[in-house]
């Protein structure tokens, strides 16, 4: 199959906007919960929709009297909070657009963004925020005011639109339509300069209605999420629209740090992941186990829930694996379930591809975990697997309103709802972008005879060896994560004799690891020349080889010292790798690989 286009079936009303549903929400079901706030000291306290919507028109009021007009863009920097989601909707309802910036990014990243955007306004979260901003505020010839969420920029704006009166905030909320750009977000820009993505009101309400159709069961009125994803990127963002338009409560949490004491506590009903968070919980349990003594009865429960879910694929667990799975389920599956609070029905994962034993293992254990595919410039999701039909190793089918378009170069092509409106001040990219309503990624799939879209890679990263052998990186290196003493890699190989790949250590789990085997601890530079550390790192290259062809194999690795961050400029926010900064920064190492 080339082509699939699913027929949107759900009501989009071109005069409708965020605004609309959130004043509906208020005056629908004034008591019904929105938000679930964390509060200093731990706890939640629930925001209801009519409290969400009076701290929405205070808040906007008091852009209106900072001198925010209709159509301003307004920059907002700051960790995942209540306060991010609550400035968000104010700068709606002030008419204005928003600009989400990462709240790790460089004093020069701040810059383009800002002044590309031509932001008047900036609010931040912290004082070393506001710093950053300061050092480049000379070059904004826009931006007027710079406030502070930890100095108090919630109650002064409160204060300063306290002479503002209501129907300013409405008459400004009334002014957008379904049409009307309700945010720009910049690409993470892995290939130049990050290009602004120009997203409408109806691209977030068509892709929530479309997923409710999906997804009904897992996200209507009666589901919670906690979100931790930052909502400087578009998958956090969407998930924002998706509980506001379909009545979801949701709680936000700046950090992963205590992600299980954060759960346990919020108890939520479906989660939004990148595949490392994942991988980490996996492994973390995994670790846990092997260090109280009980790694064997781990691994076997792990290998029971792998072929249990991989049955549900093929006429079902037969009655020696469905007694052994109920015997695990009392010994290891309750007690991860009830780690994540208990009501976890399932869990989204995008970004990347998330390996099929891992997904297998949490469907197994009865935690499934679906996968979504999208891009900044469709609005996050395209396609999704869904509870009923989680075809593993795919990213399931288009959602409603969305087609999907396999070139002859593999390239995937999309139109339909959730396609941007453009990149802002750059039409010449936007032409180049999108053909006749059809936006072309740059990722590689196919199309199975039932319309299931598997991703097999980036266009622009494919790696030509010396031999002529096409390789595609991203295989190769998604497999390699999922292991406990990986945190990055890069394969490389590009003109040269046969694929390599350096590889980081991942420091939170290699002391674990080597205690696991009563093994001294070792800091990084000596743990990567450990012959025993070394034999691990090979069956996890092993492992990935077993996925190509004898051609496309690794054939060496080199272990780095020194780890990819988002701190030392090597990964993008959503922890995607910046291949030609890497490939820059350690060509010494990518020289040796192939010189020892």
């Amino acid at each position: 199959m080339h082509e699939i286009s699913v027929p949107r079936q759900f009501p989009l009303d071109d005069e409708e906007n965020l605004c609309d549903i959130v004043v509906s929400n208020a005056e629908r079901r004034p008591h019904h919960v929105a938000f679930r706030r964390l509060v200093a000291g731990g706890g939640w306290q629930d925001v209801t929709s009519a409290e969400f919507l009076g701290e929405v028109v205070a808040t906007a009021k008091g852009l209106v009297a900072l001198g925010v007009q209709a159509g301003d863009k307004v920059a907002l920097m700051a960790r995942t909070r209540y306060e991010w989601t609550l400035l968000d909707v104010s700068i709606w309802f002030a008419g204005a657009i928003t600009v989400p910036v990462y709240e790790t990014s460089s004093p020069e990243q701040v810059r383009w963004i800002l002044s590309d955007s031509g932001a008047v306004a900036a609010v931040v979260e912290t004082a070393a925020h506001r710093e950053t901003v300061g050092q480049v505020r000379d070059g904004l010839s826009t931006l007027r005011e710079v406030l502070t969420i930890d100095d108090g920029a919630i109650g002064t704006l409160a204060e300063l639109g306290a002479e503002v009166g209501d129907p300013v905030i409405h008459e400004r909320r009334a002014v957008a339509r379904g049409d009307s750009v309700v945010t720009v977000i910049y690409t993470s820009g892995t290939t130049g300069r990050p290009k602004g993505c120009e997203l409408t009101h109806s691209n977030f309400i068509a892709g929530s209605r479309a997923a409710f159709e999906g997804f009904g069961d897992l996200v209507n009125d009666q589901a919670s999420t906690l979100l931790f994803l930052p909502l400087a990127h578009v998958f956090a963002r969407y998930i924002q629209a998706l509980c506001i338009v379909n009545g979801a409560v949701m709680g936000h949490t700046p950090t992963t740090a205590n992600l299980l004491a954060d759960l346990d506590g919020f108890k939520p009903t479906f989660l939004l992941a990148v595949p490392r968070v994942f991988e980490k919980i996996f492994n973390g349990a995994e670790a846990r186990a092997v260090g109280s003594g009980r790694g064997a009865i781990f691994h076997r429960a792990a290998e029971v829930a792998i072929r249990y879910s991989q049955a549900l694929d093929t006429g079902g667990p037969g009655l020696g694996l469905k007694l052994q799975h109920t015997v695990f389920d009392r010994l290891v599956y309750a007690k991860l379930r009830a780690a994540t609070g208990n009501r976890l029905q399932g869990s989204v994962s995008g970004g990347a591809p998330l390996g099929k034993d891992l997904s297998h293992f949490f469907r197994g254990i009865g935690l499934p975990v679906l996968e979504g595919w999208g891009l900044t410039e469709t609005t996050a999701p395209v396609s999704c697997t869904t509870l009923a039909v989680n075809r593993i190793g795919t990213v399931g089918r288009p959602l409603q309103g969305m087609g999907v378009r396999i070139a002859e170069d593999g390239e995937i092509l999309v139109s339909g709802v959730g396609v941007m409106r453009g990149y802002a001040n750059n039409p010449a990219a936007t032409a180049d972008a999108v053909h006749d309503g059809w936006f072309a990624t740059g990722d590689l799939g196919s199309l199975d005879e039932d319309g299931f879209l598997s991703i097999t890679g980036r266009k622009k990263e494919i790696i030509v060896t010396a031999n002529g052998k096409n390789v595609i990186p991203a295989m190769l290196e998604d497999a390699m994560r999922g292991h406990p003493l990986i945190s990055q890699c890069i394969v490389v190989g590009d003109q040269k004799p046969f694929v390599g790949v350096l590889i980081t250590l991942d420091e939170e789990m290699l002391p674990t690891w080597l205690k696991n085997r009563g093994k001294p601890a070792l800091d990084v530079a000596a743990a990567a020349a450990d012959p025993d550390v070394r034999a691990e790192l090979q069956t996890a290259v092993d492992k990935a080889n077993a996925l190509v062809s004898r051609a496309e194999s690794i054939r060496k690795f080199r272990v780095l010292s020194t780890d990819f961050t988002e701190q030392s400029g090597h990964l993008t926010p959503k922890l995607s790798l910046k291949r030609s900064v890497i490939l820059k920064d350690f060509s010494a190492d990518v020289d040796k690989l192939y010189s020892e």
